[in-house]
């Protein structure tokens, strides 16, 4: 099937790229991929409750509990109960915890590193710049998703 517009055909094969790598890294660790998702949120945006990782991740509460114990149980995360309210319980990487993921991604990196010699030093914040707005639509396009699937369980 040809694509009208050649530039979505491009974009689609980058996020079949993406999607593959993932799965690489998270076979390659023994976890699954929406566990490494978990710890490069964790990575990028520091401790997170366990009910903000849930719902970052749109899993239900018992998925995401099963998710840290494979987590904590490979030494990636430990659990952290809050001094106020022992109750809240927040999840943090370990030191080092992210020492195999970025011995994973060693490859992902030359090949990247590589890739930014094509690039200009001015055109760097262009790029990242695109990628917070493809991030941003997609996590938009996620939440839209989401809603309609629980709005057609509920008309069921």
């Amino acid at each position: 099937m040809t694509h009208k517009h050649p530039e979505e055909a491009i974009f689609r094969e980058f996020l079949v790229a993406i999607l593959l790598h993932n799965e690489a890294v998270a076979d390659r660790l023994g976890l699954q991929p929406v566990d490494v998702a978990a710890t490069i949120l964790l990575e990028t945006r520091g401790p997170l409750a366990v009910g903000a990782i849930s719902e970052e991740l749109g899993l239900p509460s018992a998925s995401t509990t099963r998710l840290i114990d494979r987590l904590e149980k490979a030494g990636y995360v430990r659990r952290v109960r809050g001094e106020r309210d022992r109750r809240m319980v927040t999840v943090e990487l370990v030191e080092g915890g992210m020492d195999d993921y970025d011995a994973a991604c060693a490859a992902s990196r030359r090949h990247l590193d590589a890739l930014a010699m094509h690039y200009g030093a001015e055109q760097v914040p262009l790029l990242l710049d695109m990628f917070t707005r493809v991030a941003g639509a997609y996590r938009s396009a996620t939440k839209d998703l989401r809603q309609d699937a629980t709005r057609r369980q509920g008309a069921v």
